[in-house]
């Protein structure tokens, strides 16, 4: 069987779209947002939620947060992009994610994060009568397209809103990404979010120096 290209099949659905439509979109901070807003926008009624309670320490949640709201006030678009707010509360990624302390970055605990912020999302989009969800975390590398898409079209099913096919490192989105960092000088943190990740982080530096 051959492996979908999400690409394409977001390319073929924004070419029968007619008239923007209404996405709600996960943000988990400005950098990866970057891109995706710039390469969306033209197409949607954007609302960025900024939903993310694996950011564990709440001064980086803070400035991860403000420097999303920076960009979106620095861009020519960022006043046609509403926000979302969210509540800060790392104990609910705590609780999802207890007994999987130790796990490897990418494990079952990445999942099971993905699932919390994605459900989320999906139920704010279903209450607010979106036509579509999605997240900004598939620009990522280090992060699954396939996990991501199918927790997303999994939660479409549950809330009735569909899931924006998606794979945003394509087209160079990712290095698009780091372009549009470079020119808004915005801060790009080198973990995820958690203590765990951070720790696991900060053993690779130590790693090699």
């Amino acid at each position: 069987m051959n492996a979908r290209n999400y690409q394409n099949e977001l390319t073929r659905l924004l070419q029968r779209m007619e008239g923007k439509k209404k996405l709600f979109l996960h943000c988990c901070c400005a950098p990866c947002s970057s891109y995706v807003l710039e390469y969306l926008y033209p197409f949607f009624d954007i609302t960025v939620f900024f939903y993310n309670p694996n950011i564990t320490e709440q001064p980086e949640y803070n400035k991860r947060k403000r420097e999303l709201r920076r960009y979106l006030g620095e861009v020519p678009f960022g006043g046609e992009i509403a926000v979302a707010d969210a509540d800060y509360e790392p104990e609910r990624f705590f609780h999802r994610t207890k007994g999987h302390e130790r796990d490897p970055e990418r494990g079952e605990r990445c999942r099971l994060c993905f699932r919390l912020r994605l459900e989320k999302t999906a139920e704010m989009a279903a209450a607010g009568g979106y036509d579509f969800f999605c997240t900004t975390l598939s620009i990522s590398p280090h992060k699954d397209a396939d996990l991501l898409m199918a927790i997303g079209e999994e939660l479409a099913e549950r809330y009735g809103v569909s899931y924006l096919p998606s794979d945003f490192k394509k087209k160079n989105g990712y290095k698009r990404s780091i372009e549009l960092s470079g020119i808004h000088h915005l801060y790009r943190q080198d973990y995820c979010g958690c203590i765990y990740s951070k720790a696991a982080r900060e053993r690779e530096k130590e790693r090699v120096k």
